[in-house]
């Protein structure tokens, strides 16, 4: 059914339906699979409840409830962004530069949050850190909060508000600026119906060419860092020369685009 729904990785999914609905890990469940243990009538009746879903192009990880993050098993459904496995290694950028900070108590801010993913690698990777997480969206909020507190992240503030008048109060104190903002340019809809029919409007489409955020992000990040402060933006394959025009436009120093595993343009870095 999933094959033939052109789910991408079918027996992946399958496994991992079956796992939720029996409530193991997916290694101890490959493990019973050789031992031949059984699965009782009613967990048979749910997979198949969940499999059809999944045919329909419904996200798996709004049908489990969980997106899984670096280390982090993160809450999520309609309302909020999906975090990426490519968003991991715009991740460990800002790790990285936020572990450099030479400050005792270093401060970093994820501008366009959404479930919390970037925000709260940087607090639980760089736990010394003070982090916020600014998200403009009441309904995506809703899910940064239930992942802040399943965390358990105490050195996360939550802000509900615009990334273009955010935090004030930081500015000028701010070690490392990170964002995976929309990017998608109104006229470019997402192939796969997981995206296009299931992730917010608002996470996905960044104005006529992409960038409309992406120029909001530089200005306010400048605002908030101090003077060797990094920021960490996320792109498509094909922005990184815009915005390095856009960074080198606003004052950035070393504007940087990087690839992701796949050998893509993924990520965008600059200092103040």
């Amino acid at each position: 059914m999933l094959s033939s729904a052109d789910v991408p990785t079918p027996s992946v999914d399958a496994e991992l339906l079956l796992a939720h609905v029996t409530g193991v890990e997916r290694g101890v469940l490959l493990a019973r699979a050789v031992t031949r243990s059984p699965v009782t009538p009613e967990q048979v009746e749910s997979l198949v409840a969940l499999v059809s879903r999944r045919a329909s192009r419904e996200p798996l990880q709004h049908i489990t409830g969980t997106a899984w993050f670096r280390s982090l098993a993160l809450q999520v459904g309609p309302g909020v962004f999906v975090p990426r496995p490519e968003t991991e290694g715009v991740a460990q950028l800002a790790v990285d530069a936020l572990r450099a900070a030479p400050s005792a108590e270093p401060l970093a801010v994820d501008l366009g949050t959404g479930s919390g993913a970037l925000a709260l690698a940087l607090a639980t990777e760089v736990p010394h850190s003070r982090v916020w997480a600014v998200e403009i969206s009441p309904d995506a909020a809703a899910w940064t909060r239930r992942n802040i507190e399943s965390v358990g992240a105490s050195n996360v503030t939550l802000v509900v508000g615009d990334m273009t008048d955010a935090l004030p109060e930081l500015d000028g104190r701010v070690s490392v600026v990170v964002s995976n903002p929309p990017y998608i340019p109104l006229g470019m809809v997402p192939r796969d119906p997981e995206v296009r029919l299931h992730d917010p409007s608002t996470a996905l489409y960044g104005g006529e060419d992409g960038l409309v955020l992406v120029r909001a992000l530089s200005l306010t990040a400048r605002r908030l860092l101090h003077p060797g402060g990094a920021l960490v933006i996320e792109h498509g394959e094909q922005q990184g020369a815009a915005i390095r025009g856009i960074l080198d436009a606003d004052g950035w120093r070393s504007p940087e685009t990087q690839p992701d595993l796949t050998g893509r343009d993924r990520s965008t870095t600059a200092v103040r």
